[in-house]
């Protein structure tokens, strides 16, 4: 398990790739950022999206926050930190795909099958509650499955409402049908190493 000396010394090794033994990639980046991808992922330290896609820096753009969810969108005065990189990610830097990835074993989604009381805790439970369509969903169409399942299919629906939420970004929305944008559900079943991505054709997530 990684402490702060071996991330520092992380650091170092990462200099001496990236600014030591070929300094090409970073020279190029100087003056913003490349990134035509924008990745909305969970914090979870198991699904690091720049590590499970073998990406370089400025190849992904992303957005990391408890069980991968997008909100709503919200014109109130509060702070909107997901809502604020989706907006730069779409405005500033015109990405062309936005991947929401999921994942299996999600403590997030876990939180949110287990718990109906927004008061569990002070922030997670509220902001988990953004799934909260899934949940129901999962309880009406897969009522007699085990928990395991519906805990798998709860993780996987929470994606397509974070999807559906996108498409209430007006910015969002022009560019997706003016074919300019495209959105990605996928998830990554850590148990297997395998991913999944949604295809809308099936309602399904498999294989690609």
């Amino acid at each position: 398990m990684a402490n702060t000396h071996t991330l520092l010394e992380g650091f170092k090794r990462f200099k001496q790739t990236y600014f030591g033994d070929d300094k090409k990639l970073y020279a190029s980046m100087k003056e913003g950022q490349p990134a035509k991808t924008l990745m909305v992922a969970c914090c979870d330290s198991r699904v690091d999206p720049a590590i499970l896609t073998d990406c370089d820096p400025g190849d992904i753009f992303t957005v990391r926050n408890v069980a991968n969810l997008v909100p709503p969108c919200e014109e109130d005065q509060h702070h909107h930190g997901t809502s604020s990189a989706i907006e730069y990610a779409v405005t500033a830097l015109k990405v062309e795909s936005i991947i929401v990835m999921g994942h299996a074993n999600c403590g997030g989604i876990k939180g949110l099958w287990e718990s109906d009381d927004l008061n569990d805790s002070q922030f997670i439970h509220r902001w988990v509650s953004i799934a909260q369509e899934a949940k129901e969903w999962v309880k009406v169409h897969h009522a007699t499955e085990s928990n395991a399942v519906q805990l798998k299919a709860c993780e996987q629906r929470a994606i397509l409402v974070s999807l559906q939420n996108l498409m209430g970004f007006d910015f969002v929305r022009e560019r997706v049908e003016a074919g300019s944008l495209r959105l990605h559900g996928w998830y990554f079943d850590l148990a297997a190493g395998e991913l999944l991505c949604y295809n809308p054709e099936s309602n399904k997530f498999e294989q690609p």
